[in-house]
């Protein structure tokens, strides 16, 4: 079994095809970089990974290691094999858009991982139906009981990563998240690149 290295460019997306029984590993390379993750069926991409069918299946809101994440038809696409990381991810925050950072205070337009996903799938030929509710890794989302959001810097140190199986055929996508208007990717609000570690089966 060999494997192959891609890089998730700062500020951009990479999407890949995973076939079932699959591993792959996302790697936060310098410890910072929050990285938007989706999963869509390679034969049907109006199935794909979803959050809140995931936090349903689970009754909890972060997965372990051990756990599937589900589709909005409630089967099981990604199983986190293995998770080097503190384990902090996020399954509640919907991807950034022109419009968040607008909101922010932004003018113009500004790199977003809703067109990162967009593209990224466009450059395999295809395209979604619609933009999920993204998996993101090493997003350090806290939560109180009364139900306040806070918006931290990742917990996770240079080469950690979480690893997954592929539990039907997929295609993948990621995005370098290139929010830098909140401390989400460290204090420095510097964007990094990621990697993608795909384990190729011989």
């Amino acid at each position: 079994m060999g494997a192959t290295n891609l890089t998730i460019p700062a500020r951009k997306g990479l999407a890949v095809k995973i076939k079932a029984g699959q591993t792959f590993t996302v790697v936060n390379t310098h410890g910072t970089q929050v990285v938007d993750t989706w999963a869509f069926n390679a034969a049907d991409m109006a199935e794909f990974m979803s959050m809140e069918h995931t936090r349903a299946g689970l009754r909890r809101l972060c997965t372990r290691v051990g756990d599937a994440y589900l589709t909005n038809k409630r089967r099981p696409i990604l199983t986190v094999t293995d998770d080097t990381s503190p384990g902090r991810h996020d399954t509640l925050v919907a991807a950034c858009d022109v419009y968040r950072y607008h909101q922010l205070g932004h003018a113009g337009h500004h790199d977003n991982c809703t067109e990162n996903l967009a593209e990224a799938l466009a450059a395999l030929g295809l395209k979604a139906t619609e933009t999920p509710a993204p998996l993101n890794l090493f997003m350090n989302i806290p939560w109180e009981l009364n139900g306040d959001l806070f918006w931290n810097e990742p917990m996770t140190l240079p080469g950690d990563g979480i690893t997954f199986r592929a539990e039907i055929d997929a295609v993948v996508a990621f995005s370098a998240c290139p929010m830098d208007l909140l401390p989400i990717n460290g204090k420095d609000c510097v964007i990094r690149d990621a990697h993608v570690v795909v384990n190729v089966v011989n």
